[in-house]
């Protein structure tokens, strides 16, 4: 196949594809029809000899041609916008530009909202696609333009710009009126204690099961879930026990309540990062700057 054969606006349909793991999320966010997408999609199978997603539960999944393709394809659209684009060039009132962010669970809740908001206000037409990625891709995944920004405490992404958004730290959630708390206790008696307690984890959150690890805890960790934000009904029903960020917690209502053991590992800062490469990109500095106005603590 020569590169004559292929129309730009294949490779934006793949990458849209490839992104959202979805035809008809691509198709929305390419302002095209179900139809176009699917006959474009059809049209590149052909041309490349594979079938490049497969149906998968939700959506699709990327077939090991496609996952090979993925970054070369990101790179070079970034290329191409980095190279057309003035520096002058980003209008936040017209564009229509879509980031893509990496946010777990709990950075959806934490930033997500009060980003739509001001959004809202000041770039309607700009778009948002969060999803978790896993900590070993995230570099390379920030570097080939596929997200634009990583939001959180992650310690093994190297070699990224940050901007520092806010300090927090790990604390124990409990049900209110649960007996633990009837005892008041600090210091070493609170740690000790701990080894009353049954726990909830959350699989994705590895910090947690760590701390629970270096407590010596992890024979008392009855349940483990996949989501983060299902920690408070768990709590309420039942007398396990959960860490969580205090910013969290602080936001789960008068039915639970937490203490501040002096947990190993339980400070952590949350941060914004993104590659080198897309530094002096206008669109990348102008929601740089916005999140900076939003979150950043002094």
């Amino acid at each position: 196949m020569h590169i004559n054969e292929i129309d730009l606006n294949l490779l934006r349909l793949f990458d849209a594809v490839y992104l959202s793991r979805s035809v008809s999320r691509a198709a929305e966010q390419l302002d095209l029809t179900q139809p176009a997408a699917s006959q474009g999609l059809t049209r590149l199978r052909g041309l490349l000899h594979d079938p490049l997603f497969v149906r998968a539960p939700g959506g699709v999944r990327p077939t090991p041609r496609a996952d090979r393709l993925a970054d070369p394809v990101r790179q070079a659209l970034a290329t191409l916008e980095a190279a057309l684009a003035d520096a002058d060039a980003f209008d936040p009132a017209r564009s229509r530009r879509t980031f893509h962010l990496h946010m777990s669970d709990i950075g959806e809740g934490r930033f997500l909202p009060p980003l739509m908001a001001a959004l809202r206000q000041r770039a309607p037409g700009v778009r948002v696609e969060a999803r978790p990625w896993p900590p070993e891709e995230l570099s390379a995944a920030l570097d080939s333009g596929r997200i634009d920004f990583a939001f959180g405490f992650l310690p093994t992404v190297k070699d990224t710009q940050r901007l520092r958004l806010l300090d927090d730290r790990y604390v124990l959630l409990l049900r209110r009126g649960h007996p633990f708390l009837a005892r008041r206790r600090t210091g070493r008696a609170l740690l000790a204690a701990l080894a009353e307690l049954d726990f909830v984890a959350v699989r994705t959150h590895a910090d947690t099961r760590r701390i629970l690890q270096l407590l010596q805890l992890e024979e008392r960790l009855q349940l483990v879930t996949e989501h983060f934000l299902v920690l408070p009904s768990i709590v309420r029903a039942t007398d396990l026990a959960a860490l969580v960020p205090r910013e969290i917690a602080e936001g789960f209502g008068a039915e639970v309540a937490f203490l501040e053991p002096a947990f190993p590992l339980r400070d952590f800062t949350v941060s914004l990062h993104w590659s080198r490469r897309f530094e002096g990109d206008p669109g990348h500095r102008w929601l740089r700057e916005l999140v900076a106005e939003l979150f950043r603590t002094r």
